[in-house]
């Protein structure tokens, strides 16, 4: 199909042209045709069935996911951080199936999606092309155990096309490596089973010191280590690889003789953030009243609030600061890394109390949300929010199981339809502000401000934070915001240690061999 240009000049009688002229009109006509034809709409129908192995494991009711990447290295149902939204298109949809037929997809209009075009329209090139069945209903993100899924095709598309997708793969139990040092926790919270009106399992991993077997009744300070956003139990199979410098260290007796406590970052909508909230239950109450009396008392740990300390990068940055806020005779220290926002009026460069939108700023430009370390930005927040949009069984960013899913589940109250009523609204960006007002009581600046006098006593010698000042996500405004709040606090005086480093990125220094020789100092002045 010409454009309307081409159908303007084409009338135009040849013959009163030079032959030059003659012969670059008819290339360049040629040329355009060929531009043309290429950008035509190429229609793919796609058709997904399920292996009759998976029948008996398949449940009719799920979320269909099928993606369409560009990105070629890796499986595109792992490409589930947004940066990658650009190269690996998403659709999804709520839907009823038996396996017994197989489901035919001959246009996406009816499903969520990351992809600014369907797939009657979609562009000419190859992609890795895959699909998956969330059927799980336990936990808040798609690869949970029990979800089936399709191996992964490159296809290159050139023309109107069918695709067969065979989901013949199961997503199996997690487990933990086997090794002595390595235990797996598995206990049934009694407060989240009330509140959940089901029975809520706890996980975490230990991982125990290396002369742990040596004497049977020596006992350890105890270190909670809370992940990056998501982070499972189950990280300390990568940790603790054979053969890694880590594992090496811990072994060889120069680390300290601490037991290491892995928790899990798993809630009903995300990751829990630890903490009690309207929508996820007494996680906070549960960690401190049943988990840590727990795995304390049975892996022979202190017993002991002195001899106990937490600590996590980014996610687990924010809710170790928070847990030792929340909580300050609990932990004797808390060494926080690059942690969320933890000033509401900076977070991620939105004013949660007094801006009228989370996807444009005041001068209407579109928030960004992501950074590389020149400050270039990577990614903006409503394309943030139109990827957990997809992900969300509402087809809203409030139960994908994403980054601000989780937010909005622990800051914000219960909805009027049983989700967590959402900050912002996830199609137009508009903030609500009474909920924004509920968040104040999560908002760890105002927390240490207005409760000082009985908060600083409790917090002397505890806080240690690390913050780069080219953080990739911008939380570094908000721990600016912080540190000038309580450096300007007295009685007491804090003696909080806030460190800024200049080009430095999110969690870039962060190990568990630095917070654990930082624990083991800690030991030292205290007298271990």
């Amino acid at each position: 199909m010409l454009n309307a240009h081409l159908a303007f000049i084409i009338p135009i009688n040849l013959y009163l042209l030079t032959k030059k002229m003659r012969t670059l009109f008819i290339i360049l006509l040629s040329v355009a045709t060929l531009s043309c034809q290429a950008q035509e709409p190429v229609r793919v129908q796609v058709e997904i069935d399920l292996a009759s192995a998976l029948q008996s494991d398949q449940h009719d009711e799920g979320r269909l996911f099928l993606f369409f990447s560009e990105n070629l290295e890796r499986e595109p149902r792992q490409q589930l951080w947004p940066i990658s939204i650009k190269k690996n298109h998403i659709y999804a949809r709520n839907m009823h199936w038996t396996g017994e037929e197989p489901i035919r997809v001959r246009t996406s209009a009816n499903f969520s999606k990351t992809a600014s075009f369907d797939l009657h329209e979609i562009p000419r090139g190859t992609y890795a092309v895959q699909a998956l069945w969330d059927q799980d209903t336990e936990e808040s993100r798609i690869d949970a155990p029990g979800n089936l899924y399709s191996q992964v095709q490159q296809i290159t598309i050139d023309g109107d096309q069918s695709i067969t997708i065979t989901i013949d793969q199961q997503i199996p139990p997690r487990t933990l490596i086997d090794d002595e040092h390595v235990v797996e926790v598995s206990m049934r919270s009694e407060l989240l089973s009330d509140f959940h009106g089901k029975d809520v399992i706890i996980k975490a991993s230990l991982l125990l010191p290396s002369g742990y077997f040596d004497n049977a009744n020596a006992t350890y300070p105890v270190r909670y280590n809370v992940a990056g956003y998501g982070g499972r139990y189950t990280r300390i199979n990568r940790y603790f690889r054979p053969g890694s410098d880590f594992r090496n260290w811990w072994l060889s007796g120069d680390a300290p003789q601490v037991l290491c406590v892995y928790l899990d970052g798993e809630g009903p909508y995300g990751d829990s953030y630890q903490l009690d909230s309207d929508n996820n239950g007494p996680y906070g109450q549960m960690l401190t009243e049943e988990l840590i009396p727990y795995i304390e008392a049975e892996y022979r740990g202190r017993q002991d609030a002195t001899y106990r300390f937490v600590d996590g990068c980014s996610t687990g940055g924010w809710v170790s600061l928070a847990l030792q806020l929340f909580y300050p005779e609990v932990f004797n220290g808390v060494f926080s890394y690059s942690p969320d926002a933890i000033a509401f009026s900076d977070y991620q460069l939105i004013n949660v109390y007094e801006d009228e939108n989370a996807f444009y700023n005041e001068w209407g430009n579109p928030h960004p949300v992501a950074r590389d370390i020149t400050g270039d930005p990577m990614v903006h927040m409503d394309a943030f929010i139109r990827y957990e949009n997809v992900l969300g069984a509402s087809d809203t960013y409030v139960n994908s199981g994403g980054q601000f899913s989780a937010h909005n589940a622990l800051y914000s109250p219960k909805g009027d339809d049983g989700l967590p009523a959402p900050l912002f609204d996830p199609e137009t960006g508009k903030i609500n502000r009474e909920i924004a007002r509920h968040w104040q009581q999560y908002d760890l600046t105002l927390l240490v401000k207005d409760n000082w006098a009985n908060l600083g006593p409790k917090l002397q010698d505890k806080i240690y934070i690390w913050m780069g000042d080219m953080d990739n996500f911008y939380l570094n405004p908000a721990t600016r915001t912080f540190d000038e709040v309580i450096t300007s606090l007295t009685n007491p005086v804090s003696d909080a240690v806030i460190e800024f480093e200049p080009m430095a990125g999110h969690c870039d220094v962060f190990s568990d061999e630095r917070v654990l020789k930082q624990i083991e100092q800690r030991l030292l002045e205290i007298g271990n």
